[in-house]
């Protein structure tokens, strides 16, 4: 099966290499599922085309994306029972107080704003790669083969 992965829904290519950068800086080697939009994330994670979905360790999701924006495709997989268990951290530059509430409404696992400052962004990496790869013990996963009728 392989290290597991995380999923980086992000479309601003310059916070993309910002955050692989500091993925590398912190030693996490976890390959990087980079989604450029909203509606790659959700093919990504809930398929359409009967191809296997992505069950990502992690994913990173940025709120203000094009096609489908961060809170719908949350709003979307926590209704998903094979997608509702995921760890989804929200990170973003949004300072707006109604997109944290609603994103731990939706269910999001944590919020977290983008340092602007490249070594905080370094250091709040690594916590979440710490807190997510290592120490936390996630659910296991529901596929739609398993699922009794």
């Amino acid at each position: 099966m392989g290290e597991p992965k995380i999923l980086l829904i992000e479309d601003n290519p310059d916070d993309v290499a910002l955050t692989l950068r500091a993925l590398s800086k912190n030693n996490i080697r976890n390959e990087v599922v980079v989604a450029e939009d909203g509606a790659v994330g959700l093919a990504q994670l809930l398929p359409e085309d009967g191809s296997k979905p992505l069950r990502p360790a992690l994913t990173l999701l940025d709120i203000n994306l094009p096609k489908v924006s961060g809170l719908e495709l949350l709003r979307r997989v926590r209704a998903d029972p094979r997608t509702r268990s995921l760890p989804i951290v929200v990170l973003t530059t949004s300072k707006e107080e109604r997109d944290l509430v609603e994103s731990y409404q939706l269910g999001a696992n944590s919020f977290v704003r983008k340092p602007v400052v490249f070594n905080e962004f370094v250091e709040a990496t690594r916590v979440l790669g710490v807190y997510w790869l290592l120490l936390n013990q996630p659910p296991p996963t529901v596929d739609e083969d398993d699922r009794q009728p």
